[in-house]
């Protein structure tokens, strides 16, 4: 990738975003372009000036991941497919300042520099207790070898008077040194805890974030569960409908804005991040047009595949209401990569901070205040999508973003060719994992509304629970990718441990919750007795599956850690296929085991993947990852 400036990497540090980026030719070609037609005036207007110095003063954050990897935005519910991340991750000078208090803080615990607070003299036996428990330091006895610290020199505008440095003031040249002299003396060790504090302190702002996004899709059956199990059954049909044929294509088109907005804003060309989300936009508004044919049509198609007509027909009734809102859906894909390449990832929290709590508002209203009923929901939905992308441009507009937008350009509408050619691997796989899991949607109409109505409640519970370990993958992959491009195997493999017991407490948990609450969590949904025995019945299966579940959540993203997502793509897909679904069907049909056996293939499926996922990232080699990331680094 060609940059008006280059970014400099100058060390290993645990600022490694850009350790498992792999390049893309054809993102390099559009980029390309696009600067060509720049003039040298716009050039000159928008080259970043990252390299003024910042102040030291502002108070230290402690340990924070600072960078989130691409799959977070995509939205689908098990993403065992994710793109890989973009070629060059650019940092703001926030995330930089984090990662140099997090170098400082580890550097501190491993006693290269002094200590942040002066240790007590005669500890208790509550403060001895709390260090043996939770503190992050490594513990080192007399005999061990005292490690090597940083002398700062006095130059000629030190001061003749006044205190020492402290690792607060330490210049930004003698920390590199220091974290240099450390990684090079192979003594830079973390601990559990300190991987468990990282992880926990990440994973709780995404768990809010996803459990608000998902808030919007589940607030819909909330809504109309209590109205009856035909229209319970209807909205799981119709929202499985709008996955396929709308959501899940759109939301893959708009995977390489990942790609295209981060290199534009690498590039130094700010108003090029701009152009990018206003050609995805245009582009996935043309795709407008023929899903609202889809969708209009929907009835009759669900008719010749759902045997009971009316929940086929109330399904078609929701798809067509819907169709309001997918431009807005579309324009909040494509706007949210807009800000997530910037490091805007807040942006995205405040605007479900706003919208999911008035969805769950606006379907009380329609669906029951005003007594509209069934048809309440879809509107509601519509109404959602449509305000998420204005309350975003609000946030760009009034908040922070703006500097990337150069405005409405006729050029939004040309080079679309090596943009799509680019989105549809991103397409194909997400499509590829949605249909894996909601074809058991489709096969569960087979049996009856009760049955239909019993899976809506299924899926809409286990997809509540993924939101816990998926974004714990996440921390863990980010946390690993960093400790191996700054070279540290060791303590990358300490993280791994800790987000895989991590996952192994979340799975309990979670199967914990559903096995013990089995009857008492489907009253959330619906009175109809019939489907509530029917949820408990499969309730236990379904919470052994949670272990499983959360398991192969961390399994993925400790493979994107050490730059080996690929393997776990395809062996998820390959598994879903080949293995999960067909014992799905076995069971479902040919033994009449019914909803029991269509969750038996998933629960079966996702230990397999779970388990081929951690021998495979046991038996890699951590060591060739770490030297791929620092020859990446070198390259950059």
């Amino acid at each position: 990738m060609s940059h008006s400036k280059p970014i400099p990497q100058t060390r290993r540090g645990l600022d490694i975003a850009s350790s498992f980026t792999s390049a893309s030719p054809i993102a390099q070609e559009i980029l390309a372009r696009d600067i060509a037609e720049c003039t040298e005036d716009e050039a000159e207007e928008d080259v970043f000036d990252d390299d003024e110095p910042e102040s030291e003063s502002e108070p230290e954050s402690g340990p924070v991941l600072y960078t989130q990897p691409t799959g977070v935005a995509f939205g689908f519910r098990r993403p065992s497919i994710v793109i890989d991340p973009v070629n060059e991750p650019v940092l703001t000078r926030i995330e930089k300042k984090q990662s140099r208090n997090a170098e400082r803080s580890l550097l501190r615990d491993n006693h290269f520099l002094p200590p942040k607070h002066t240790p007590e003299e005669r500890p208790g036996m509550l403060s001895k207790l709390y260090k043996a428990l939770f503190s992050t330091k490594i513990r080192r006895t007399p005999s061990d070898e005292e490690v090597p610290r940083i002398t700062i020199q006095p130059s000629e505008s030190s001061p003749l008077l006044g205190d020492r440095p402290s690792s607060l003031t330490l210049p930004h040249d003698r920390l590199n040194d220091q974290w240099e002299a450390a990684v090079a003396s192979g003594k830079l060790e973390t601990t559990w805890q300190r991987e468990a504090q990282t992880i926990a302190i990440y994973s709780r702002s995404l768990i809010l974030t996803f459990l608000l996004q998902y808030s919007i899709n589940i607030a819909s059956i909330f809504a109309v569960g209590r109205i009856g199990k035909i229209e319970l059954g209807a909205v799981s049909l119709a929202t499985m409908t709008a996955n396929i044929l709308c959501y899940a294509p759109m939301q893959g088109l708009a995977t390489s804005l990942d790609t295209l907005c981060a290199q534009a804003y690498g590039s130094g060309h700010k108003h090029l991040v701009g152009l990018q989300c206003q050609r995805m936009t245009y582009f996935l508004w043309s795709l407008v047009i023929p899903a609202a044919v889809l969708f209009f049509f929907a009835e009759d198609i669900l008719l010749h595949i759902v045997p009971d007509a009316r929940s086929a027909k109330l399904a078609g009734l929701y798809l067509r209401i819907v169709t309001a809102g997918v431009p807005g859906f579309a324009a909040f894909e494509a706007g949210k990569r807009f800000v997530q390449s910037q490091g805007l990832f807040v942006a995205t929290t405040y605007v479900l901070l706003v919208a999911a709590p008035l969805n769950i508002l606006v379907n009380w209203l329609l669906v029951w205040h005003f007594g509209w009923g069934f048809i309440g929901a879809p509107i509601s939905v519509a109404i959602t999508q449509t305000l998420m992308p204005l309350l975003l441009l609000a946030y760009v507009a009034f908040v922070d973003g703006s500097q990337c937008w150069g405005g409405f350009t006729r050029r939004a509408l040309t080079n679309w060719g090596p943009m799509v050619k680019l989105a549809l691997p991103g397409m194909i796989m997400v499509m590829a994992e949605w249909f894996a899991f909601e074809i058991l949607t489709l096969a569960t109409s087979q049996f009856g509304t009760t049955y239909l109505a019993a899976q809506s409640i299924l899926v809409t519970l286990t997809s509540t629970t993924f939101m816990i370990p998926f974004p714990v993958s996440i921390a863990a992959s980010t946390r690993v990718a960093n400790l191996i491009g700054a070279g540290l195997i060791n303590a990358a493999k300490t993280s791994a441990k800790v987000a895989f017991w991590a996952g192994c407490l979340i799975g309990l948990f979670n199967l914990c919750l559903l096995a013990g609450l089995r009857y008492q969590l489907p009253l959330l949904f619906t009175q109809d007795e019939e489907v509530i025995g029917l949820v408990a019945k499969v309730m236990p299966l379904v919470a052994c599956m949670q272990v499983f579940d959360g398991l192969a959540a961390v399994a993925h993203g400790l493979l994107r850690g050490i730059g080996k997502q690929s393997f776990g793509g395809y062996a998820n897909l390959s598994i879903y296929y080949i293995i999960a679904l067909p014992i799905s069907f076995t069971t479902a049909f040919l033994l009449d085991w019914k909803l029991t056996g269509l969750w038996l293939g998933t629960t079966i499926g996702l230990a397999l993947v779970a388990g081929v996922e951690y021998w495979y990232t046991y038996i890699s080699d951590w060591e060739q990852s770490a030297r791929d990331a620092e020859n990446r680094n070198a390259a950059g």
